[in-house]
């Protein structure tokens, strides 16, 4: 499936946890899906992410690590269908979205827990979702770095310098 569809579907279940383990589920999957895709853009991405890529999949396992693993079916490990990953840009513009709602679902649960153990992993959560979002919108710079080079090597190229011409569009 799609990286999209699967990061779309993750923030409208992130929306509808009902309570404290529907929430924390809902986190630990955002965050494996996080770290599935940024293996994936490490591996196949645009070379200029590649590095920070990797940092979001080290950071993202973190953030699935300090939580309790959930009791989900393999089959309903978003992460597991990850098949397609088509548009980078829009890819990490809505991974980022999940990631700040991920952190503010944190905040909400820890400001709530009944225990300092749950308080504690939610703290450490919030720390490994924040540090993901960081990675991914340094990511979002690096493509937007990219894009404008190209734009500009592409007006300078084309005849007479002219970034009207059909070579200087994207």
């Amino acid at each position: 499936m799609d990286a999209v569809r699967l990061i779309l579907t993750s923030r409208r279940a992130l929306a509808g946890g009902a309570d404290a383990r529907e929430i924390m589920t809902e986190v630990w999957q955002a965050q494996a899906l996080a770290q599935a895709i940024g293996s994936r853009l490490a591996v196949s991405g645009p070379p200029e992410l590649r590095g920070e890529a990797l940092g979001l999949t080290e950071l993202a396992g973190r953030g699935c690590g300090v939580l309790d693993p959930p009791e989900i079916d393999l089959g309903d490990l978003r992460a597991a269908q990850l098949t397609e990953l088509d548009d980078a840009r829009e890819t990490l513009l809505c991974l980022g979205g999940l990631l700040g709602e991920v952190g503010i679902a944190l905040v909400g649960l820890a400001s709530g827990a009944a225990d300092e153990t749950t308080y504690w992993q939610c703290m450490e959560a919030i720390d490994a979702a924040d540090e993901s979002r960081d990675r991914v919108m340094e990511m979002l710079r690096k493509l937007a770095a990219r894009e404008e080079t190209l734009r500009d090597d592409d007006g300078h190229n084309s005849p007479n310098g002219n970034q009207n011409s059909p070579s200087g569009a994207l």
